[in-house]
């Protein structure tokens, strides 16, 4: 090869570096445990079943929610572990919370997972809105360490 051909074959165009957060996901070994942890927290939901849900989170566990009202007001409220899982008694009504096309960021032993969501009661769509979910890792397993959502009652498409 001649060395003008060589110089252009080995010549390589400058790429600027990926924005984090905009990465392909990681390889699904690694992304599927911390959404194990979120699939067993909404099967907990379904069942109505708070020691499942409780199972998922960490016992200093948080959950915020920011909801929307129709007339466009909006509230932001905190709660403990126990106060959300209080919300989970066994009842004739169906809960289902579903979440699309999930981002997972993964470093080392943090996760973040944030994805839409709709929650159906009895296969009607009651709200909808974005869940976001921070994990830890502690001696190899996943924790929900907080939960945060939106909630709103319009705009759902169910």
């Amino acid at each position: 090869m001649t060395p003008i051909l060589l110089a252009l074959a080995l010549q390589v165009t400058p790429v600027a570096p990926i924005v984090k957060g905009t990465a392909l996901p990681p390889p699904v070994s690694e992304e599927s445990a911390p959404l194990a942890v979120v699939d067993a927290l909404f099967r907990g939901i379904a069942a109505r079943d708070a020691a499942a849900i409780g199972a998922t989170m960490r016992t200093d566990a948080t959950a915020t929610v920011a909801n929307e009202k129709p007339d466009g007001t909006r509230t932001i409220s905190h709660m403990s572990r126990e106060t959300m899982l209080a919300n989970f008694k066994p009842g004739p009504e169906r809960f289902e919370e579903r979440m699309y096309n999930p981002a997972v960021e993964i470093d080392g032993d943090i996760a973040m997972i944030w994805g839409r969501y709709d929650f159906l009661l009895n296969g009607k769509v009651v709200h909808c809105g974005y869940d976001h979910f921070d994990l830890v890792r502690e001696n190899g397993s996943w924790k929900i360490q907080n939960i945060t959502w939106s909630s709103r009652t319009t705009g759902c498409g169910g």
